[in-house]
């Protein structure tokens, strides 16, 4: 399990950047991009990973008018050929990651989130079986379609020095940008996980390098304990 890589995480001005550019890409009759803008957002502003997006269905998300919604998580999307699924399908069906099948993982989600995604409902509506989001003909969203799309954003988005760097390289990066910003806000480590679907101990081992002030802090716990007096 590797450290998450912070020069891969873009900061707010760079992930706004993306979304907005996210949603020029593709012609305008398809709305290739137009339709993933609240993809990706749900990525880097509740930290979901991908499978977990494909998989949330409308019944599943609470959007009020004003403040804080909530998503429930029950079940994934992950991208298999269709030899290695249950189903036959491309994509087959999973429980929440890390929990049982039959329970659910509560995602409370920030006003602005809530706001994009009720702006996605009202322009695209839902896909075919009820879920949030589906491609043009209202199926589920396939990998292909979404890591494209991103890579075409990126080229717009960034600088061409940034474009060639691995900044916000895979949409992933999102989800650990948002993870990130939780925790050097102070959330706790518990809560942070439960969050997204972690253990305490995966968190610690991917994000450590990604905290901000750690190394000061440090410096001055080890000044004050120089400074104590020998017994």
């Amino acid at each position: 399990m590797r450290p998450i890589d912070r020069r891969s995480l873009p900061n707010p001005t760079q992930a706004q950047q993306l979304l907005t550019t996210v949603s020029y890409v593709g012609s305008w009759d398809r709305m290739r991009g137009r339709r993933l803008v609240a993809f990706f957002a749900v990525m880097y502003f509740a930290a979901l990973r991908p499978a977990e997006v494909v998989g949330l269905k409308v019944a599943d998300c609470e959007l009020p008018e004003s403040g804080w919604g909530v998503l429930k998580l029950w079940e994934t999307r992950p991208v298999s050929g269709k030899q290695w699924t249950d189903s036959g399908a491309r994509h087959d069906k999973r429980g929440s990651k890390g929990r049982e099948p039959e329970t659910d993982r509560p995602v409370p989600i920030p006003p602005v989130l809530v706001a994009i995604l009720r702006a996605h409902l009202e322009e695209f509506g839902t896909a075919k079986d009820g879920r949030v989001f589906g491609n043009e003909r209202g199926e589920l969203v396939g990998t292909s379609t979404y890591w494209r799309v991103w890579q075409e954003a990126r080229e717009f988005a960034l600088p061409p020095a940034r474009v060639r760097s691995i900044l916000a390289e895979k949409p992933y990066a999102l989800r650990a940008a948002a993870i990130t910003r939780w925790l050097n806000a102070g959330v706790p480590v518990a809560e942070v996980a439960r969050r997204a679907g972690n253990s305490v101990e995966v968190i610690h081992k991917r994000y450590q390098g990604c905290m901000d002030g750690g190394e000061e802090a440090a410096n001055r716990a080890i000044e004050r304990a120089l400074e104590e007096p020998a017994t």
